[in-house]
């Protein structure tokens, strides 16, 4: 997977390859999938959610430049697959999850890889986690039709901001950075993901 689905793309950040490297994606998605955990696609983990394909998640986690020492917001924990890989890149990770089922499964998934430099909150990710900010870094592992303003907000000067944003169908990874008078957004890469659900995000359609 490393080699033919990310090195061979350009990801080479040596830290984010060792980290992909440990942690076992087939125990972090339903057994029903297990056979394509390893292929570079997206698989569904219940609840209309997916976990993100290997590039994806490899791209993403090298755009995000993870301090050691840094801690990190993560915005849709889901199965907890990138939050695992987060948590052996920096001091401590919190991350949070809208649905409570998901919310519960990444509890899981943490503790039987035994995970412990991690904070798991349920709630409204579009708004971030203003009690425990500001964040070094900040992940968002679902797409915003525009870059969340309170995410900005709760960045440690000089931190960085890595989001899909766009339309429905198609997005682009935006990485942001904020400096000492203004914030900064880079265009990278066209994605696809799922909606950003929230108050500084796409609204909750009726009956889901």
């Amino acid at each position: 997977m490393l080699q033919q689905q990310v090195r061979a793309r350009g990801v080479c950040d040596q830290r984010v390859l060792s980290a992909m490297m440990e942690v076992p994606r087939e125990r972090l998605i339903p057994e029903g999938v297990r056979h394509a955990a390893y292929e570079d696609r997206a698989l569904p983990i219940g609840h209309d959610q997916t976990i993100s394909q290997p590039f994806i998640v490899a791209y993403m986690t090298e755009q995000l430049d993870v301090p050691p020492d840094g801690r990190v917001l993560e915005i849709g924990t889901g199965s907890a697959y990138q939050t695992a890989i987060l948590a052996r890149l920096c001091r401590h990770v919190y991350s949070i999850e809208r649905l409570a089922a998901l919310h519960e499964l990444a509890e899981r998934n943490l503790r039987e890889l035994g995970i412990d430099n991690v904070t798991l909150v349920l709630g409204d990710g579009s708004r971030g986690l203003p009690a425990e900010a500001p964040f070094d870094r900040i992940l968002v592992a679902a797409a915003s039709p525009r870059v969340p303003k309170p995410l900005i907000d709760q960045l440690a000067l000089g931190g960085i901001l890595v989001i899909p944003v766009g339309g429905e169908a198609e997005q682009t990874i935006v990485r942001v950075e904020r400096r000492v008078d203004r914030s900064v957004e880079i265009p990278t890469l066209a994605c696809r993901f799922v909606k950003l659900i929230g108050e500084e995000g796409w609204q909750l359609t009726p009956g889901r």
